[in-house]
């Protein structure tokens, strides 16, 4: 009895043994198996992607040139400044005095003037008795030079005397403007985005101006300068529809390119060239110097044959093929991989729009192969805690022999 026992079992252990053995080599002698995607019909947008800075459109940038002490600030960071407005003054006491000292200066100027006129008349009569003596023969005719050379000196004297008052008058003026220059006005309605000085700080200004603030114009809309790279900036356009987000908020803005400057900046080799996008900023959101992520849409495709780009990726080793240039693999009728010429049309950088053939609507293209086990995905014992997959909606085709 027991010897029978045993046999039994020893003949159960052999039959499950040549089944295994029979179901797994004749599982890896089918070939091996691809995943696949269904070819469909979709929208299709090809994008360039950069990164800019939020900037105002306008930014001024209010400066000094005079110089002295700050003895009062009337506008600081974020204050609201309307074109005119005061926003520093500086100590006007050296100016001032200049100014009276000019004015002083240009009245004896005047007075003098007045006093050469006086005596420019004076020798003028004289000039007129004395060559009415001369022709009565009652004057020598050195006295009459003599009168005639004072008449011509004092006129001379008169032309430096006017001159001298002009040279007054803009020595005033000069005075005045300096004087002016101490009280700082804003030069644009704006925002303060930016103060560089402090009430009793001395600002000193030598070659240029010395700035003190920096103004933007209303932030109601506001500009993104991007670094476009040279094998994109091809593409860009002006009044192309922009998207663009920044760290600061989830929100996603939208703007329009309004020009594509010239002035290409060279980094590490690359050749980027600025693109100037404007967009309204609800809210006020958007703050200048805020990095800006942008797409600019290039291109748009509706109901275009997509796929995607690991099947122009697809380059098996075990097939043999006629088709030379761009192809991809399909599942044919017979479930077996044949190779298609395909015409690319545009990219989104994860799939492509076909721009020939036509005919492949529904088509399973080849993406990859599903691995080296003897069973697919699908047929594999699934544990039903355990989440589905990622990519899931793939369909598996076995290659036919």
């Amino acid at each position: 009895m027991k010897k029978l026992l045993f046999f039994l079992i020893l003949m159960a252990a052999i039959g499950t043994g040549g089944w295994y053995g029979y179901k797994k080599y004749h599982t890896n002698d089918t070939g091996p198996l691809y995943r696949t995607v269904t070819i469909t019909r979709g929208q299709i947008v090809q994008e360039v992607s950069a990164t800019g800075t939020v900037q105002p459109i306008k930014k001024v940038e209010v400066g000094t040139q005079v110089n002295g002490p700050i003895t009062h600030l009337s506008a600081d960071f974020n204050s609201i400044v309307k074109e005119g407005d005061v926003v520093a003054q500086i100590d006007p006491a050296v100016y001032d005095a200049t100014y009276v000292k000019t004015c002083a200066q240009l009245k004896s100027d005047e007075a003098t003037v007045e006093q050469i006129k006086v005596k420019l008349n004076l020798a003028e009569k004289d000039l007129a008795r004395k060559s009415e003596l001369t022709k009565r023969k009652m004057l020598s005719q050195s006295d009459l030079d003599s009168a005639l050379a004072e008449r011509d000196g004092l006129v001379a004297s008169l032309k430096i005397a006017e001159a001298s008052v002009e040279q007054s008058r803009a020595s005033v003026k000069q005075a005045k403007t300096n004087l002016d220059y101490c009280t700082i006005r804003s030069p644009v309605n704006g925002i303060v985005i930016d103060r560089n000085v402090d009430e009793g700080q001395t600002v000193v200004s030598s070659m240029s101006a010395q700035k003190l603030f920096e103004i933007a114009t209303d932030l109601k809309r506001i500009q993104v300068e991007a670094s476009i790279p040279e094998a994109d900036v091809g593409q860009i356009r002006t009044n192309q529809s922009v998207r663009f987000n920044v760290d600061a908020y989830h929100d996603t803005f939208v703007g329009e390119v309004k020009q594509i400057r010239l002035a290409a900046t060279t980094v590490q080799n690359v050749v980027t060239y600025p693109v100037i996008v404007e967009a309204d900023n609800p809210g006020d959101k958007l703050f200048p110097g805020m990095t800006a992520n942008i797409s600019v849409e290039v291109a748009r495709r509706e109901s275009a044959l997509v796929i995607p780009a690991a099947a122009l990726r697809f380059m098996p080793t075990n097939l043999q093929t006629t088709v030379h240039g761009p192809k991809i693999w399909i599942l044919n009728a017979t479930n077996a991989p044949e190779a298609v010429a395909i015409k690319q049309d545009i990219s989104d950088g994860t799939h492509i729009a076909l721009a020939s053939p036509n005919d492949l609507d529904g088509k399973e293209v080849i993406i990859g192969f599903q691995g080296s086990g003897s069973r697919s995905a699908s047929d594999a014992p699934k544990n039903p805690f355990l989440p589905t997959p990622p990519g899931g909606n793939r369909n598996t085709r076995r290659a036919m022999r």
